[in-house]
């Protein structure tokens, strides 16, 4: 839909501020150790574990940081041992969410999580109540100023990407992979110098779910609010925003 505003876009937009690089820490701790306790602490032979730290060495985490992170998770140092969950819900106007997480307290981040969808005129569902409607992808932006669609189509497609989508009126090219294809097309724009400015498995929509301005308001405020959450890795919807209702938004 030309023009309009996904979410698997528009929170790669939102920049990082000093005010919540804290919770950005925080989150980034949990997934190194969870990566680290389930495939070991190397990130030579450990994907997860290797994104985990490119993605902490971004918002500037100290080595040291890191360090202790991937030693919890190996149990080499004592610590808080972590559960990945997943929940899946609706959200105003009837649109899917999906949210993954890690807890030490099932109850408590079920209990918190659930609160913030009924804040919001939404609802937490079953397993599997949503899910169907999305498929795992890779999911790569790049700026359109960056590079030439053409060039970028040849290189990524190359490299077994799946599509390059060109929105109308966006600042950056989407492209998707097949999830086992990610590191390679991303390694193929590293060696082409093209920047990339997010990278990552994500679970895409198979359809999307039109929201007016009524809605709008009320949808971003749920996904913030999930968002900001401390046992909140991923939140996945369908919604889809016009881009005019969407920079009005952001404005406010």
């Amino acid at each position: 839909m030309g023009g309009h505003s996904h979410w698997a876009g528009i929170k790669h937009k939102k920049a990082i501020t000093d005010a919540k690089k804290g919770k950005v820490f925080t989150k980034l701790i949990r997934e190194i150790t969870i990566a680290a306790k389930l495939s070991g602490g190397d990130p030579g032979t450990n994907p997860r574990l290797r994104k985990a730290i490119e993605d902490s060495k971004e918002v500037n985490m100290p080595q040291d940081n890191i360090k202790r992170a991937v030693m919890k998770g190996t149990g080499q140092i004592p610590g808080v041992m972590f559960e990945e969950v997943t929940y899946e819900g609706y959200g105003p106007a009837g649109i899917a969410v999906m949210v993954e997480g890690t807890t030490d307290n099932r109850n408590r981040t079920f209990s918190e999580l659930r609160k913030i969808f009924e804040s919001y005129a939404g609802n937490i569902g079953t397993s599997g109540c949503v899910s169907w409607m999305f498929e795992q992808k890779g999911f790569i932006t790049v700026a359109k100023n960056a590079v030439k669609e053409d060039d970028l189509i040849n290189l990524t497609l190359e490299a077994g990407a799946d599509d390059v989508k060109n929105e109308p009126g966006a600042e950056e090219y989407e492209i998707t992979t097949p999830p086992a294809d990610l590191e390679n097309v991303k390694n193929k724009l590293k060696e082409k110098n093209v920047p990339i400015s997010a990278a990552e498995v994500s679970m895409l929509p198979k359809n999307y779910v039109d929201v007016g301005e009524d809605k709008a308001r009320q949808v971003m405020d749920l996904m913030e609010g999930l968002e900001n959450h401390d046992d909140v890795k991923n939140v996945y919807s369908n919604f889809d925003i016009p881009e005019e209702v969407m920079n009005k938004l952001m404005k406010q």
